[in-house]
């Protein structure tokens, strides 16, 4: 890896885009390695999801001496899990409360996801993100709920309450637009109410490459069904394409929606932007370079979250220029050229945000019963 003043992540934070981590575990934060990534990879903040937890729990034997102590209490799957993941959040914000103090509240945050089994219930998941901000006390810390219909009143009232957001699952950009507005409407609520709006924070989750995953799967399709060459080489240069030229469309969005009358105002009172946050930026597709979604959606005001993998390939070879507003035409162009092909991309990305919570809720689902398979082992009951 390049050193500190040389290292690719050290640079991206010099373009105003911000390396969050996605992923935790109760090791890295006990043996040092969150503050050596902290200090290397020039980390300003975590998040996380149920499926990072049920592979942390599930494959280690680092909650093993706390889940003995749980079950000596008789604690419940639920509790014990949220004992666990609340413990783990509230020490990894410790760490990064040093970069949320140097950048005034706008980074330095660690995410803790409420349930996506209430995804679909604005009054459960309202109530579960309440209790685990205040459980959670601590500054520097997010609730990620999820964009559905159902998710986007409450993100409007948890940020008339001062709650800091990170809205997850969001494909589409009519989608991505009802946040925004949830985000601006809670902000305006809030000042009504004669309240501080300096140390509310949010990011919008939007997922990247998933949306190559649906889009060059229907691709390949046509170009099996199709004979005619020149046809066949329009197809192919779309290839790998549809979730950058999405997420740059979904940045333009953003700025122009962070800009105007409105905004000023709000932004006179002490507002910060709700910055784009882009997830899944692992390569699926290994004919791709394995930092594509990062060296392309580079800019101000964004936020990369990345696993481990994806932070360790970047420090050794990404290449840092802005680009998340360049070649705007090229991806208009590419996303018309889609539907001229047939490609319903706002069926495709609503189809995904149903996908996305339906794969967290079986690890949510998955993690709860390997708690419970491990508190019955540690307690003797197995």
């Amino acid at each position: 890896m390049a050193d500190n003043g040389t290292n690719p992540l050290h640079r991206l934070h010099g373009e105003g885009q911000s390396v969050w981590l996605d992923y935790i575990r109760r090791g890295i934060l006990e043996n040092g390695e969150l503050e050596r990534m902290i200090r290397d990879y020039a980390l300003r903040g975590v998040t996380s999801n149920p499926t990072i937890f049920e592979q942390a729990i599930g494959d280690s034997t680092d909650y093993d001496a706390e889940l003995e102590r749980l079950a000596a209490e008789g604690a419940t799957a639920d509790v014990a899990y949220e004992n666990l993941a609340v413990a783990d959040i509230q020490r990894a914000a410790d760490f990064f409360r040093p970069v949320y103090d140097e950048s005034q509240g706008t980074d330095g945050f660690v995410s803790l996801e409420v349930s996506p089994e209430l995804a679909h219930d604005t009054a459960a998941t309202l109530e579960e993100a309440q209790r685990l901000w205040t459980r959670l006390a601590r500054p520097n810390v997010m609730i990620k709920v999820p964009g559905t219909e159902a998710g986007i009143p409450v993100i409007e009232q948890l940020i008339a309450e001062g709650v800091n957001v990170n809205v997850t699952l969001l494909f589409s950009l009519e989608n991505y637009e009802r946040v925004m507005e949830a985000y601006l409407a809670g902000l305006e609520r809030r000042a009504a109410m004669g309240e501080p709006l300096e140390r509310v924070a949010s990011v919008a989750s939007f997922f990247v490459s998933r949306v190559d995953g649906a889009v060059d799967a229907k691709l390949q399709k046509l170009l099996e069904a199709e004979t005619d060459e020149e046809r066949r080489a329009r197809i192919r240069s779309l290839l790998g394409r549809a979730a950058i030229d999405n997420a740059k469309r979904a940045y333009r969005r953003f700025r122009e929606i962070f800009s105007g009358e409105r905004w000023e105002r709000l932004r006179a009172q002490g507002a910060q932007v709700q910055r784009p946050l882009w997830a899944s930026t692992s390569t699926k597709n290994p004919e791709y370079r394995d930092v594509v979604y990062v060296e392309e959606l580079i800019g101000p005001d964004t936020v990369n979250t990345m696993p481990l993998a994806t932070v360790e390939a970047f420090a050794d070879h990404g290449e840092v220029r802005r680009t998340v507003d360049a070649e705007l035409d090229r991806a208009d162009a590419e996303l018309a050229a889609l539907a001229e092909l047939g490609i319903d991309l706002d069926a495709v990305t609503d189809q995904l945000q149903v996908e996305g919570v339906e794969k967290f809720a079986k690890s949510f689902r998955e993690m709860m019963q390997t708690v419970e398979e491990k508190l019955g082992r540690v307690a003797g009951r197995v």
